[in-house]
């Protein structure tokens, strides 16, 4: 799949326009409430999180999910692998999602990290980065299931970048339903006057004004 390497070095993130049809993000909405889906389910306000509710679904994934890992995992990994040597780690990704989900495995993460999020009105994601362990792929994926305007209002999706000895830079992403945005679990290079540095990103979403608003989080590293 193609992934604009240039937008995602420069601003921090890309979109990918359409990645859903409405009838799929539709789907995913509907089965929100079924349980046989999910390992688990987080209310955000008893860990501080923030306020809503998201679920993370268990092994085996559904077969759209699945889908979307393995094909946007290639690219992906040819990013991930130019950053982690920019920034002098000596970690290198394999070109195929199951090849990276096995050393996951191997390092004791075995459980699975998507996961789809539901607000209501009031609701909101305070800025966090989704790491899970010691295993961590550098780029992940989220994707609007509702329509703004219509099925919500408010809940921006924001991305922030923490530079040393400088404030925070915010950026607030527009998004339409069955959009996706590409943007970095915890670390990207940036071209300084002395070569590449390291910022710090994070992300959240803003205040839910009216309605609800689901989303989906596509994560390439499992969780212990």
């Amino acid at each position: 799949m193609q992934i604009n390497k240039d937008a995602l070095n420069e601003t921090g993130y890309c979109l990918l326009t359409g990645l859903l049809s409405p009838s799929e993000c539709q789907s995913f909405v509907n089965g929100y409430d079924d349980d046989q889906r999910y390992r688990s389910t987080v209310a955000m306000a008893r860990h501080g999180f923030g306020q809503g509710e998201y679920r993370y679904f268990s092994y085996p994934l559904p077969d759209r999910i699945l889908d979307l890992r393995n094909s946007l995992y290639p690219a992906l990994a040819e990013i991930a692998n130019e950053w982690t040597a920019r920034m002098g780690v000596a970690i290198r990704y394999p070109a195929v999602h199951q090849d990276y989900l096995k050393r996951c495995h191997q390092n004791g993460q075995e459980r699975p990290t998507p996961l789809i999020l539901r607000y209501g009105e009031g609701d909101y994601n305070c800025l966090h980065q989704d790491l899970y362990g010691e295993m961590v792929f550098p780029l992940q994926v989220a994707i609007l299931l509702s329509r703004p305007e219509t099925d919500f209002e408010g809940g921006e999706f924001i991305l922030t970048e923490q530079r040393a000895r400088m404030q925070s830079r915010a950026e607030v992403i527009p998004l339409k339903q069955g959009d996706a945005v590409v943007f970095p679990v915890n670390h990207q290079p940036k071209k300084g006057k002395r070569g590449d540095y390291r910022v710090t990103m994070r992300h959240g979403v803003s205040r839910i004004r009216s309605g609800q608003r689901h989303a989906l989080g596509v994560i390439f590293h499992d969780a212990k």
